[in-house]
Formats: structure tokens, sequence, C-alpha cells
């Protein structure tokens, strides 16, 4: 873009940025600061990338500087920037990743189902994907009449922590493939949707389906989800460095970054509810309409805020 048509396109919002400044000062509104600031620090990486030496970068460099200030005096303390960061800014970033997204549950689906049919297909898939010592345990289990028991051989409180940093660290390594060009997270997703497809599978054979799926979803709903989303988050990395669009690779990269590594740590209080409801819920004996239930208000809290809620608060953002 030429420098001419930059400065058009965008002077109008850098006056109301500069007068809206201005007034904080008497006035401070931390959330619009920092709105403009990162509204304002684009543009300038913009410029710096593309008019290194113009008048338009000093421009924008002072500007930045003056509201740096402004942040730091107008400061909220910590709390406030915390239920900021999931109230507005974390949905908002959804909203964004929501084509993503789609192609993370995608592919995801499609490796389900690949698992699921190689499993029918094949007798030993399972214990290639699986291992022979789970799967053996698991039949030993089913023979003894608690096919699930596995959820209560271990200690709840050793087990949530174990289960909690292993989703973490899946989360997280989803995450940093990302920067194999996209292809290190589809790897991933691709491996753990094969995994859970042949896993149910297994239970289908032996007619045991829906007890795994009422027992099994009581936490794999929120810890599978979070899965999904983490693939979000490390395309989000990916795409940044395939498709940097009208920014610089490195510019754009890290947008990606910053970006990515927000959507994933926004899921590390999902993978805490879903280790301690694996640890201290799924084990127990439920009615399967308490199981359901649990699994329903599950899925609902995914569908409303990491899908409805980001749309709806975009909505009246941009009106």
């Amino acid at each position: 873009m030429r420098e001419a048509l930059f400065i058009k396109r965008n002077s109008d919002k850098w006056k109301a940025i500069e007068q809206a400044t201005s007034a904080a000062a008497t006035r401070p509104d931390p959330d619009e600061l920092v709105a403009n600031f990162i509204e304002l620090t684009d543009d300038l990486s913009y410029a710096r990338t593309f008019y290194p030496d113009a008048n338009v970068t000093r421009y924008l460099n002072g500007l930045a500087a003056q509201m740096h200030r402004g942040l730091m005096q107008n400061r909220r303390d910590d709390r406030s920037r915390i239920i900021t960061f999931w109230q507005y800014e974390l949905p908002l970033l959804f909203r964004q990743s929501h084509r993503l997204l789609a192609v993370s549950a995608l592919i995801f689906g499609v490796a389900c189902a690949l698992g699921w049919l190689s499993a029918a297909h094949d007798n030993t898939f399972v214990r290639l994907i699986l291992g022979d010592a789970y799967v053996n345990m698991t039949l030993e289990n089913i023979k003894k009449g608690d096919p699930l028991g596995v959820y209560a051989s271990q200690d709840q409180g050793s087990m949530f922590i174990q289960i909690t940093l292993n989703n973490i660290y899946v989360s997280f390594r989803t995450f940093i493939f990302g920067l194999l060009a996209s292809f290190g997270t589809m790897a991933m997703l691709f491996y753990n949707g094969v995994m859970l497809g042949s896993f149910q599978y297994f239970f289908y054979e032996r007619g045991l389906l829906l007890d795994s799926v009422l027992k099994i979803w009581i936490h794999g709903t929120l810890e599978i989800s979070a899965i999904v989303i983490a693939g979000c988050a490390g395309l989000t990395v990916g795409n940044s460095l395939l498709f940097p669009g009208t920014y610089s690779r490195l510019v754009s990269f890290k947008r990606g970054m910053k970006q990515g590594l927000k959507i994933a740590v926004g899921l590390v209080p999902v993978f805490i509810i879903a280790g301690f409801l694996e640890s201290f819920i799924t084990r127990l004996t439920l009615h399967p309409i308490v199981s359901g239930g649990i699994i329903f208000a599950s899925a609902s809290f995914i569908l409303w805020y990491f899908i409805f809620y980001p749309r709806t608060l975009n909505r009246s953002v941009t009106q």
C-alpha cells in the first residue's frame, strides 16, 4: 500500500485516538485506552515495516509513546484486568478465529471417523493406538463387570494434578506445533482424533458404547473441546507464517503468536475443570440422567462461550 493511501485510510482514526487520549487525561477510561493502543501499535508496526523513515512513522511513534504513558498512569488493578480479559478480550479473539476453529474441528472429526473405521476393519489397530497394556487392563475390567474401572484406580488428588498438567501440556504442544507452518498442529489433531475414534469403537464392539459415552464424556466434553480449540490456536500461529497478508512475515507472526497464546492460556481453566471431573466425578456410579446433565451443561458452556457469546459481543462492538 502506498504511504499516501495508508495515511488517507487511517488519518481520521488517528485523530480520534489522539482526541480520546487527550480526554483521558481528565476522564481516564483504561479499556478504551487499551483498545486504541492495540489499534495504534498495529498501524505503527506496519508503518515501521514499509515507511521506516517517513513522517507518519514518527507521528505514530510519538502518539503511541503518549498513550503508553497514559496507560501506565491510569491502569486498573490486576483483578479488573483479568475480568476484562475473560469477559471481552478472549471472546473477541475467538470470534476472529472461528473459521480456523471450524477447520480444527473438521480435521479432528475426520480423524475420529478414520480411527473408528480403522478399528472396525483391523483387529490390531486399537492395540497399536492405545497400547497393549491399556487394552488388556480394560478387557480384564470388562470381565469383572467394571469396564471403566481405570478411573477409580488412583488417588483422586494425585490423579487430578497429573491429568490436569498432562492436558495443559497436550494443549500447549498442539499450539506450539503451529510453528511448523500449521502441519504440526494438524498432525496433533489427527492423532488425537484417531485415538478417540478407535477408543470409542473398542467399547462399541463390546456393546458398551452408551456406557462409555455416559462415563467418559463427563470430563471428555470439556477435554476434547479444549484440544480442538488448542488446535485453532496452533493454526492461528501457522497461518500467520503462511499468509502474512499486508504485513511483513515477522509482524504477522508476532500478531498470530500473541493471539494464539492468549487462546491457549484461556483454555487452562477448562482443563482444570475437566481434570476435576475426571478425577472426582467420572469414577462415581451416576444415574444416566445425572451423567447426561453434566455432559449437556459442559457442551452448552463450550458452545455459548466459544461460539455464540463471541458473535453477540462482536456485533455489539461493531454496531
